[in-house]
């Protein structure tokens, strides 16, 4: 009985009869981390690295005392079961046209888990396993299949909220404990994959790492500056002659408070009375703010109206005054108030002696007084 371990359920239950034993097979399939695991029915592997074949084989009792250390023997077959035209791997007698890896498993124990090295496209196919101990011979119809990819498999970003995995389209609330968790499949490679992170400043990493598996968490109070940052984790493949990547992204959209409110005044908070002048009030926040215009008269404050600008066409002296912008939105508000000042067209001077007069002509020339009229 040969049992390939994989990602699924138990797939497939036949029996065989060679040399008068009567040979249960079946593909046992086993999940090895709580996450995606990288060796299956059908492991994937990165060109260029290698890859390994999870294994295990029964056989029945009677015939455990032919299977020794010394003497068993493990043999790989491609794509068919003839010695001369599908042996790929002996495990005692490289051959030279098979390929380069060794048995990992103990066959004494009936495990055959293999590696093979420097995986190309030639090393796709299917696999077939045969034990030779003694009299002992067997050959497994049961099969796995080697897939090669040029790419590695891109990992996984996902979003947790106060450690509650949520869509990654859901916006997050400032102040709130946030993780984003990488996960990646491993493949067979040595050095061993490693994942980054990209716009992670001063975010501490938590790392965690198994055979078939790698995990990588940024943990941090989410704040309005992370607002449509997108994160992206790479993992990396350092591989003898070149470095394989894949990646993941995640947007994380943050609802936050205004901030930074600000009232702006075109041409400029002074103005000559007669003229336009137009307030702008502009603030930063998620969702977006409602403005609200007030201003101070005679102690008391005024509403005007709402809106993000507050324009006058002709201003008079009733203008001058303080003007405050409110920005509101469902978490929050901020205020921010500018002085308009308004300044006459014309300054009216008495008729007084021709030494005083003079005087005061020069002193508002002075003061840049241009408007003047003398009676």
């Amino acid at each position: 009985m040969l049992s390939v371990l994989s990602n699924s359920k138990k797939s497939l239950l036949i029996t065989k009869s060679e040399r008068g034993m009567r040979v249960a097979q079946f593909i046992q399939c086993n999940r090895f981390l709580p996450f995606l695991g990288s060796i299956c029915c059908s492991p994937i592997a990165l060109s260029g690295s290698c890859v390994t074949i999870k294994c295990r084989f029964e056989i029945q009792e009677q015939y455990d005392k032919n299977l020794t250390e010394s003497a068993a023997i493990g043999l790989w077959f491609k794509d068919g079961d003839k010695m001369n035209d599908h042996l790929v791997f002996h495990s005692t007698d490289p051959q030279p046209n098979c390929f380069n890896g060794k048995i990992t498993g103990n066959l004494h124990e009936k495990n055959c888990t293999t590696i093979f090295y420097n995986v190309s496209s030639k090393h796709t196919g299917r696999y077939y396993f045969r034990i030779e101990s003694g009299d002992l011979k067997y050959f497994y119809t049961m099969n796995t299949s080697i897939n090669v990819t040029d790419s590695p498999p891109k990992p996984t970003v996902q979003l947790y909220v106060e450690q509650k995995e949520v869509q990654d389209q859901e916006e997050v609330l400032e102040g709130r404990s946030v993780s984003l968790r990488c996960s990646a499949e491993t493949l067979c490679s040595s050095p061993p994959p490693t994942l980054t992170w990209s716009s992670t400043p001063r975010i501490p990493l938590s790392e965690s790492s198994g055979l078939e598996e790698l995990i990588s968490d940024l943990n941090f109070t989410a704040t309005h500056r992370q607002h449509r940052v997108t994160f992206t984790c790479t993992i990396t493949y350092q591989l003898q002659d070149e470095t394989k990547t894949a990646q993941d992204s995640i947007t994380l959209h943050v609802q936050y408070s205004p901030k930074n409110t600000s009232v702006s005044v075109l041409p400029s908070s002074s103005v000559l009375e007669g003229s336009s002048v137009t307030l702008t009030c502009s603030s930063d926040a998620n969702p977006a703010v409602n403005y609200t215009w007030s201003r101070e008269s005679e102690g008391q404050m005024e509403q005007l109206q709402t809106g993000d600008t507050l324009t006058f066409n002709r201003t008079d002296l009733k203008h001058r005054g303080w003007y405050y912008c409110t920005a509101q939105n469902q978490h929050g508000t901020q205020n921010s108030s500018v002085m308009l000042n308004i300044q006459c067209e014309y300054y009216i001077l008495p008729i007084l002696p021709c030494h005083i007069n003079y005087q005061l002509k020069v002193n508002y020339k002075m003061n840049s007084y241009d408007n003047v009229i003398v009676l």
